[in-house]
């Protein structure tokens, strides 16, 4: 701790120690419960910039994806409890997500407090089962500690959010404190003896198969993923959205174990005899509701790492766990001798096959093609541009059919919250605006927050927005139509212009009709040096990318 005994007021410790954590960029939805933080953040405007959102959904959302992008804490202020609870879905899916985030949220005043006053709700009860770490601030001397704690808390082991309540009259008071400086994250390093163990129990498999997911991931481990898995002749699965870990072009990767996945590769987990497992949970997504993987002896020898020790043994009993960040882990597999590969090129080579043919999109109902639509789009996207999608089965579309990895990165909530993707593409514009930037967003999800493409203009951000309109909300629909078939109700929407409502705010907006449109619009979007929307108008007999309405009915 820096000793100075410097007097500021409680707005401006906090302001104070967002730069001295590294944070430059925060997500807000301005509230009268922290205008001191604001009235700080107009004095360090030229070292923090502020992004106001149109909703506090929007704006933690934002932040999420920031620290999904960055490695960083992704930062959002909210207000009170109407702002916390809208806030509130952005930290669930950061927690889900593994994802380090911070949300700061205006609270009454402490002669307040537990009177139910004006927009009054105990933070720490609300927040405790959704983020990793909750404080509150009694008092502004013990603000630079707290936040140092909250950044701590959302880097280090498994990434996640934290939460700081922050009373409106702590804020406005000042008081006299030190810096505290930031505090070291661990590396996670894994065992010696468990990578040991590892290595003689993977020269022992002949039907080996890895799976990546979780966060805190950098380039080098990727790399480093890669050549362990060519180094051990390894095929690689990435757990949901999560298929920017490995090259999707590498002769080793073999799929994503998501919604809707690929029979062929759901065959391959049966058929494995040792599961790697790195970083990911093995989540409900993907074990087909803890059946493709059964809980707790999985039926299979399961090798699971993860940073978090707790998750070791928790759902699965794996035959060697190891506790480790995906950096450290990827640094000390990359190190060992490999255990050859020659007598598993089969196995790799089938596992590719079937990923490569299940890359190729089936035709489709309607004069609009999806499935061409992201052949189009996967030529056109840049090694390096970075691609967000929202909950919905229309994320199937981009989520097969184009291609991730390299550079190359997916944003999407494993969380499966709706009205993510066209948030995370405004804030992914901003944090790398020389990157090519596309948003994908069912019309459920873009109902919920496409308010946003009006911030990207706003701050000048220039994503590219592909809405898929099928008037209605598909995925409830097709279980709907599976479970109750003939008896719709609840998942109906109106069509909207939603080109027109770009326009509207400022963005370039069109609407595609048919499959040869396409291409010329992604032009005109492109060339318009500024936001984009373009609206896709999808046949909702084409449900998901492997089912029709028709064919759940069971009259197909």
């Amino acid at each position: 701790m820096a000793k100075g005994g410097t007097t500021r007021t409680g707005g401006e410790w906090v302001v104070r120690a967002l730069e001295r954590h590294g944070i430059d960029t925060v997500f807000c939805v301005p509230g009268e419960s922290y205008l001191p933080v604001l009235d700080a953040l107009h004095g360090a405007r030229n070292r923090i910039r502020v992004v106001v959102c149109r909703h506090e959904h929007g704006a933690a959302n934002m932040a999420e994806a920031w620290g999904k992008l960055t490695g960083r804490p992704g930062t959002c202020l909210v207000t009170r409890a109407p702002g916390a609870c809208n806030g509130s879905i952005g930290v669930h899916t950061a927690r889900q997500d593994s994802t380090p985030m911070l949300l700061l949220v205006g609270q009454v005043p402490r002669a307040h407090a537990g009177r139910e006053a004006f927009q009054e709700v105990d933070l720490e009860a609300m927040f405790a089962p959704l983020a990793k770490w909750v404080g509150h601030a009694d008092a502004a001397a013990a603000l630079p500690e707290l936040m140092a704690q909250a950044c701590h808390a959302a880097l280090d082991g498994r990434p996640g959010p934290a939460v700081l309540s922050l009373p409106e009259d702590v804020l406005a008071e000042t008081a006299e404190a030190d810096d505290a400086e930031p505090l070291a994250v661990a590396a996670g390093e894994p065992d010696p003896g468990a990578m040991e163990r590892l290595h003689r129990i993977l020269g022992d498999a002949e039907r080996p198969l890895m799976v990546l997911g979780g966060g805190a991931w950098t380039d080098e481990a990727r790399a480093h993923m890669v050549r362990f898995a060519e180094d051990n002749g390894l095929p690689v699965c990435c757990s949901f959205r999560r298929q920017d870990l490995f090259p999707n072009h590498h002769a080793h990767y073999a799929g994503e174990l998501g919604l809707g996945p690929n029979p062929a590769l759901l065959e391959r987990v049966r058929d494995a005899d040792l599961l790697l497992v790195v970083g990911a949970r093995l989540t409900q997504v993907a074990t087909r509701d803890y059946t493709l993987i059964a809980p707790p002896h999985p039926g299979h020898t399961l090798i699971h790492v993860h940073a978090d020790e707790a998750e070791l043994g928790r759902v699965y009993v794996p035959a060697l766990g190891i506790a480790a960040r995906p950096p450290a882990f990827a640094a000390a597999a990359a190190g060992l001798a490999g255990t050859g590969n020659a007598h598993r090129r089969p196995w790799v080579e089938a596992a590719r096959h079937d990923c490569e043919a299940d890359r190729m999109p089936p035709p489709c109902a309607g004069p609009l093609d999806p499935g061409a639509v992201m052949a189009e789009l996967d030529v056109r996207l840049p090694a390096d541009a970075v691609v967000t999608v929202d909950a919905g089965n229309f994320s199937g579309w981009p989520q097969r059919f184009l291609t991730f990895g390299g550079g190359r990165r997916l944003l999407g909530p494993t969380s499966g919250a709706m009205g993510y993707g066209t948030p995370a593409a405004v804030a992914a514009a901003i944090a790398a605006p020389e990157r090519m930037v596309v948003g994908f967003v069912g019309d459920g999800g873009f109902g919920m927050t496409g308010q946003e493409v009006a911030t990207a203009v706003q701050h000048g951000a220039a994503p590219l927005i592909i809405v898929f309109n099928n008037r209605m909300y598909g995925t409830i629909r097709m279980h709907q139509e599976r479970r109750y078939p003939d008896r719709v109700v609840g998942t109906d929407l109106t069509a909207g212009d939603y080109a027109e409502v770009a326009r509207g705010w400022g963005a370039h907006g069109e609407r595609v009709d048919r499959t040869e449109d396409f291409a010329p619009a992604l032009d005109r979007a492109l060339a318009a040096g500024r936001a984009a929307v373009i609206e896709l108008a999808t046949d909702p007999e084409q449900v998901s990318t492997r089912a029709t309405l028709t064919a759940l009915r069971g009259t197909g």
